[in-house]
């Protein structure tokens, strides 16, 4: 989606930039077609930083001894820019390098260990949205594959250690007890971890991008539009949708940006993401996924790390509010300095970012 930028916006991008440190992961088991796609993202993302200004060393994260690469990181004020989602070699594990980062140290982009441990653990989630007043679906957690006690249909199963929509289908949306045993037993048995089961929102889905500490703005929001899927099940963003160009979801689920919305569910939406944000411990940025159903928004899930790629919504999102791609890693960059005092006074495009829009 290409959008119109504010040169106010670009004149007011000065001052000082730290150097940046690009880490991401890059798996030696990817084909080699997956890797050539990281390598040129990243290399994307640091050519970006690069035109506004700041130093970029990019950095793959290819195996466990990652560590060793980053103690030859020398002085003189660099930021992590963390883009790793996980340790070769070790699923579920991008809480690790955050805490290698801050076993170091060093000064990094984005959410502290135990946030990213958190988000990876969805029951443990829930419960702190809950505990905060923040609505989200019912849910319940099986470790066995039984039904018993779920009586709100449709249902939709998850892997409660999932991440990034792995396992999601259609068939993960049970519309009887039958089925939803079946996804129960499916879930247990391919994932490591115990089953998610939740009251399915079947209404329109928003993801929420916000940016700041202790001042967090929301940027615009987008619409997934499933108006071309008849079905409730298969009005859902699964694993397909975010990976597979070929598939049906990817191709039918078209994103609407700046999600339509009214002044008062603008307003609404925001308040539930912002307190989402904070009540999990957000810092720097992310996404929230909400749900609408009769007039209340449901999170559905909090993505401290969430994806900051070219075409992902943060950065089309920044980008309809005036950012280039460079500037919105920029900004991102500056946050995760100034909490580490690595300057004191903000440039102005961190301040235009935090002062300007809901």
């Amino acid at each position: 989606m290409k959008c119109k930028r504010n040169p106010q916006l670009a004149r007011d991008i000065t001052g000082s930039r730290p150097p940046v440190l690009l880490l991401y992961n890059l798996d030696p088991t990817w084909d080699p077609e997956e890797r050539e796609a990281v390598i040129e993202e990243s290399t994307r993302l640091g050519s970006a930083l690069g035109e506004v200004g700041h130093s970029v060393t990019l950095l793959p994260v290819c195996d466990i001894d990652f560590h060793s690469q980053l103690t030859g990181i020398p002085d003189g004020g660099w930021v992590v820019l963390n883009w790793c989602e996980s340790i070769p070699g070790m699923p579920r594990s991008e809480a690790q390098v955050a805490a290698a980062l801050e076993s170091m140290n060093l000064a990094y982009t984005g959410s502290a260990s135990e946030v990213l441990a958190l988000s990876e653990d969805k029951h443990r989630m829930k419960e702190v949205l809950a505990t905060s007043g923040i609505p989200t679906p019912t849910w319940r957690i099986y470790d066995a594959p039984e039904s018993e006690k779920w009586h709100c249909f449709p249902a939709i199963v998850k892997a409660a250690n999932g991440h990034c929509s792995e396992g999601l289908t259609p068939e993960s949306v049970a519309m009887t007890e039958e089925e939803l045993l079946l996804r129960i037993e499916y879930v247990l048995d391919t994932f490591d971890g115990p089953a998610l089961v939740e009251d399915f929102i079947d209404g329109r889905e928003f993801h929420v991008s916000l940016w700041g500490n202790r001042h967090v703005q929301m940027l615009p929001p987008a619409e997934m539009d499933f108006s071309s899927f008849g079905e409730a099940r298969e009005r859902l963003c699964t694993y397909d949708a975010k990976f597979v160009p070929d598939s049906g979801h990817y191709k039918g689920i078209k994103t609407l940006l700046p999600a339509p919305l009214t002044e008062r569910e603008y307003r609404k939406l925001r308040k539930i993401a912002v307190s989402a944000y904070e009540a999990i411990g957000c810092r720097d940025y992310g996404r929230i996924d909400i749900r609408l159903r009769d007039g209340i928004f449901y999170v559905l899930d909090v993505n401290p790390n969430a994806d900051i790629g070219a075409d992902a919504s943060m950065a089309c999102a920044a980008e309809l509010r005036g950012y280039s791609y460079g500037e919105m890693g920029s900004i991102l960059v500056q946050l995760a300095a100034r909490r580490h005092s690595l300057g004191a006074t903000p440039d102005s495009s961190l301040a235009l970012a935090l002062q300007t829009g809901p």
